[in-house]
């Protein structure tokens, strides 16, 4: 297996430029979300001595990982084993009210990847797993195993963007029961067209990316992770997010949009209290890796990042909320 501590995080220059500024020779506090390797957190670490970093993952393979890799930053660094939408508790467990800067690279991680065993990946045959979290819930054995053919096809349209969602999960309840991800590609190579097989990259790869998504309730946590992130950045704090698909980059575009856009009644003199944007976007939409990016790093080829600044506090939060940092 290929050191991980040479493993290259996805647009690491281009998310420490965003952060750097609301970092910068004082004492702040990022939440590194998905730590995984360890990666961006290192360099964040390393670039701001003052900085203290709090990591979550979910996998507990990845804690353990990042926690040998980060042991020389131990004083300033906080690793726990969550679910990013659970860090309103993570916080308060730290007794920590507001963050300097946030960073979400969301996805499957290159250590779950790696680890064939785990089944995430299509091109090689394992035991149909998929859970970030291996300790914890059903796998995507036992929700092809298990789901009717009328939930097969909601999570394959609805995740995937499947347009052949029906007769594939027409395969699966036909041919059950389904283990091996070997047996799924089959499944899925039968089940579409011979012209839809010859284009558009592997027939598999939007089912597995379904299945992901289900097994792992990944759209969820982020529906509720990323507010609960914003309600805690604090004036001047900067949040960055790196997605990897459509329906990821989704939610994180419309949960920033709504607070980077005035609420105030358009024809209005003025801007109405409370009603003006929250945030400034950092970036024009949705920046991609370049060509150097993405022959350097292969991960880097479908990801999308956004990035905004906290402008002026939530509303309830009134004069109490920190002071502008940057």
């Amino acid at each position: 297996m290929a050191d991980r501590s040479q493993h290259v995080p996805v647009l690491l220059h281009r998310c420490m430029e965003l952060l750097g500024p609301a970092l910068a020779d004082r004492p702040a506090v990022v939440l590194d979300a998905t730590v995984g390797l360890g990666g961006h957190a290192a360099a964040l670490l390393e670039a701001h001595p003052a900085l203290t970093l709090i990591g979550l993952d979910r996998d507990p393979q990845a804690v353990t990982v990042a926690t040998d890799r980060l042991r020389a930053y131990s004083g300033r660094l906080h690793l726990v084993h969550a679910v990013y939408d659970e860090l309103p508790d993570v916080l308060e467990r730290l007794g920590i009210s507001h963050l300097d800067g946030v960073l979400f690279d969301l996805g499957v991680s290159s250590l779950q990847l790696d680890a064939v065993e785990r089944g995430f990946s299509y091109a090689r045959d394992a035991v149909l797993d998929m859970r970030m979290d291996s300790t914890a819930g059903p796998t995507a054995a036992d929700v092809l195993n298990g789901y009717s053919h009328a939930e097969l096809t909601r999570v394959l349209r609805e995740y995937g963007e499947e347009r052949f969602a029906s007769r594939i999960a027409a395969a699966v309840v036909s041919q059950r029961p389904v283990g091996t991800t070997a047996q799924l590609v089959e499944i899925v190579y039968q089940s579409v067209p011979a012209a839809t097989r010859r284009h558009g990259g592997h027939p598999a790869k939007r089912t597995f990316q379904a299945l992901r998504i289900e097994v792992n309730g990944e759209l969820a946590a982020l529906r509720s992770a990323i507010p609960a992130a914003l309600s805690v950045l604090a004036v001047g704090g900067r949040l960055v997010v790196l997605s990897y698909h459509s329906l990821e980059d989704r939610i994180v575009k419309r949960a920033l949009v709504a607070l980077a856009t005035s609420r105030t009644p358009a024809g209005l003199p003025v801007e109405l209290p409370d009603h003006g944007p929250q945030l400034r976007t950092l970036t024009r939409g949705a920046e991609r890796a370049d060509l150097a990016e993405t022959e350097a790093n292969p991960r880097a080829t479908s990801v999308r990042l956004r990035a905004v600044q906290r402008i002026a506090p939530p509303p309830e939060h009134g004069s109490s909320w920190p002071e502008p940092t940057s």
